[in-house]
C-alpha cells in the first residue's frame, strides 16, 4: 500500500484551514493507505510557546484529530518528541543540508524577518521536517501549498543522501489538493488562516459554536466591487468564500458564484455550510475532551507502532553514513 505522512504544529485551535485543506484529505486516506499523523510538538519549539500551553496544545490538538475523523485503529497517530529518532535522524539530515538552502526556506524568510532574535531552530527545522518524512519509507506527503518548498528539501536532502552513502530513503512526493489548500484568513485574505498568527475574526476555529462562525464569516472582508465572481487574483477575499463553500459542498465555485449578486447571501451560506460541517466535530470534541485517558492510549499505541518503523529506518542511515551499532 501507499503509505502516506503528514503532521500539524500544536500551535492553537485547530480551525477550517486545517479540516478543509489537510484533515480531511487525511480521515479519506485512512482506507486506501497505510497512514501516519503525527502531532509535531518539536516544531512548536521553533517559537515562544509556554511550556503548559504545549502540554495542553499537544492533547487538545490530539482530540481534535480524533474529532475530526482520525481513527487509531485505522491509521497511525501519535505526537513526535515521543518518538526520538526524529531528533536524531534530524541531526543526520543537518548533516547533509547546506546553510544556503535553509536560508533560501520562504518561511524562514516570512517567520524571522521582524524577529531581533531568532532562534536556531527556526533555521533548520526543515531538516526535522524531511526526518519526520523520511523515517517512515513515506511515499506520499499531503501539503498545504505554502509547504511544498518543504517537501522539495526532503526530496533533495534523501536523494543526496541515497546518493552519498546507498540506498538508504524512499524519495517522496507532495501531494496538493486542488481547492483549499489555502484556506485564507476572513479578515486578511492575502495571509493563510493561521493557528498562531491569524487575526481572532479571521480564524474560524472547528470548535466555535455556531454564532461564532456566523458573526466572522459575516464580517469576512470582501472588496468594493459588485456581483460575486470567483477570481483568487484580484478578488481574494470574495474567492476565499467561493473555496470554503465549494469545499464543503462539492460544488465548483465558479457555478456556486453564478448564483450570487451580492455578498450577504452569499455569507450567510457560507456560515450555514460550516455550522453544518462542523457540528459533529465540534460534538465528538466535547466527548474525548472529557475522557482524555482513550486519548492517550492512542497515542502511546501510535507512538510504538511509529516506533517500530523509524527504528529500522534510522538504523539503515546511521549504518550508511558511517555511525558504529548501538550497544545491546
Amino acid at each position: 500500500m501507499t503509505r502516506i505522512f503528514s503532521g500539524v504544529q500544536p500551535s492553537g485551535d485547530l480551525h477550517i484551514g486545517n479540516y478543509l485543506g489537510a484533515i480531511r484529505q487525511w480521515v479519506a486516506a485512512q482506507d486506501v493507505a497505510d497512514t501516519l499523523y503525527c502531532v509535531v510538538d518539536l516544531h512548536a519549539l521553533t517559537l515562544e510557546i509556554d511550556p503548559a500551553a504545549l502540554r495542553s496544545r499537544t492533547l487538545e490538538t490530539a482530540v481534535g484529530l480524533m474529532a475530526a475523523g482520525l481513527d487509531p485503529d485505522r491509521c497511525t497517530l501519535f505526537v513526535q518528541s515521543h518518538v526520538p529518532a526524529h531528533a536524531e535522524l534530524a541531526w543526520l539530515l543537518e548533516c547533509t543540508a547546506t546553510y544556503g538552502e535553509l536560508r533560501r526556506m520562504t518561511q524562514f524568510k516570512d517567520k524571522g524577518n521582524d524577529q531581533e532574535s531568532v532562534r536556531a531552530s527556526l533555521l533548520t527545522y526543515p531538516a526535522l521536517m524531511a526526518a519526520d518524512i523520511l523515517l517512515y519509507d513515506t511515499d506520499d506527503v499531503p501539503v498545504g501549498d505554502d509547504q511544498r518548498q518543504h517537501i522539495e528539501l526532503a526530496r533533495d536532502l534523501a536523494i543526496r543522501f541515497n546518493s552519498r552513502y546507498g540506498d538508504t530513503f524512499v524519495v517522496p512526493r507532495a501531494s496538493i489538493p486542488p481547492l483549499a489548500a489555502r484556506v485564507m484568513d476572513l479578515q486578511r485574505p492575502d495571509k493563510k488562516m493561521s493557528k498562531s498568527t491569524g487575526t481572532p475574526l479571521g480564524t474560524v476555529a472547528i470548535t466555535d459554536s455556531p454564532d461564532e462562525i456566523a458573526k466572522k464569516v459575516r464580517r469576512a472582508v470582501t472588496d468594493t466591487e459588485s456581483g460575486v465572481r470567483y477570481d483568487p487574483e484580484s478578488r481574494p477575499g470574495v474567492a476565499n468564500l467561493l473555496e470554503i463553500l465549494s469545499v464543503a459542498t462539492g460544488e465548483d465555485p465558479r457555478v456556486i458564484a453564478s448564483r450570487y449578486d451580492a455578498y450577504g447571501p452569499l455569507k450567510s451560506d457560507v456560515a450555514d455550510a460550516l455550522v453544518e460541517l462542523l457540528a459533529p466535530v465540534r460534538a465528538r470534541v466535547a466527548g474525548l475532551s472529557a475522557d482524555p485517558a482513550t486519548v492517550s492510549a492512542a497515542l502511546e499505541k501510535g507512538a510504538s507502532k511509529a516506533a517500530g518503523v523509524a527504528s529500522v529506518t534510522l538504523d539503515r542511515a546511521r549504518a550508511a553514513i558511517g555511525l558504529t551499532p548501538r550497544p545491546r
